[in-house]
């Protein structure tokens, strides 16, 4: 393999772990505080994906005031999600939580199905993000230059708020210990939709890029992307951010570099990211940068 490929390849790694990284985000930070693996959290991207392309040919928004739309109404969504799925089961064992995730994950896809049609969709992509540039011999789509950057963009942001704001504090506290937190008189049905909102607009963004790298929408577009995510948010060490964005990056470029070294192995793609979740959760259960931590009772 020449060094003009490989460093086209590697490229197209980081573009795609940094998707992976967006959405993981989302999972590590509702485990965090709910010791709740979302499931139904891959399929917003799909609801942003459709929202966008509605926003566009519907009300004939500019794709730079849809996007944000989009983003906008997938955090609704999230929210919705807790209120509606969640938060009755607040003091239920957590198995009930997961079945109401896995639950409300076929009820997002299956009424996508019903409401739009089986039948894919072309997504808009942007001249911006569709141009090609040529650096050093390697050609680069624009939207592989950007998404890495927008993906550490709002990972800084999200940083921000959670360790510089008093909402950020309220955040890491409950996720230290739920109920000294409820105590303190913090309002934790706030601090838990705060975090759904953040987690499903990060979750928005990284699948519009997303449609915007493979352009065609249907219901079921966020099911492998969301388990890579999650795959993701265990080898970074799920319950840590920065961790999920690190996951997100190695296994986007492990994907990416395996199909380019040996290109046989392309079909099993998929299941290369499964074995490194097996392999983890083996030798390494908390992950990369993650903690032993103590279930909440």
């Amino acid at each position: 393999m020449t060094t003009q490929i490989f460093l086209q390849q590697l490229t197209n790694g980081i573009s795609l772990g940094s998707l992976y990284g967006l959405v993981a985000i989302g999972y590590t930070m509702v485990y965090g505080i709910l010791r709740l693996i979302n499931f139904a959290h891959g399929d917003l991207l799909m609801v942003a994906a459709y929202t966008a392309i509605y926003g566009i040919s519907l009300f004939s928004l500019p794709w730079y005031l849809s996007f944000p739309v989009a983003m906008a109404v997938t955090g609704f969504v999230g929210i919705l999600l807790d209120r509606c799925a969640y938060k009755p089961l607040r003091d239920a064992p957590r198995i009930s939580l997961l079945i109401s995730a896995i639950g409300a994950s076929f009820l997002l896809e299956n009424l996508a199905l019903v409401i739009i049609g089986g039948v894919p969709k072309a997504f808009p992509r942007p001249q911006l993000f569709a141009k090609v540039i040529e650096i050093g011999g390697v050609r680069v789509q624009m939207l592989t230059i950007y998404t890495p950057i927008i993906t550490l963009m709002l990972l800084f942001g999200l940083l921000y708020i959670v360790y510089y704001t008093k909402a950020g504090k309220a955040m890491r506290a409950a996720s230290r210990d739920f109920e000294t937190t409820r105590l303190m008189g913090i309002d934790l049905d706030r601090i838990i939709a705060l975090t759904f909102l953040l987690g499903s607009t990060l979750a928005a963004a990284g699948g519009i890029m997303w449609a915007m790298k493979y352009p065609q929408v249907n219901p079921f577009m966020g099911v492998i992307p969301g388990l890579k995510a999650f795959i993701a948010a265990v080898l970074g060490g799920i319950g840590n951010i920065i961790g999920a964005v690190l996951g997100g990056f190695l296994l986007g470029v492990g994907e990416i570099l395996l199909v380019a070294f040996m290109p046989e192995l392309a079909q099993y793609r998929d299941a290369f990211a499964f074995v490194i979740l097996i392999l983890v959760l083996l030798f390494r259960p908390t992950g990369i940068m993650g903690e032993p931590i103590v279930e909440k009772t």
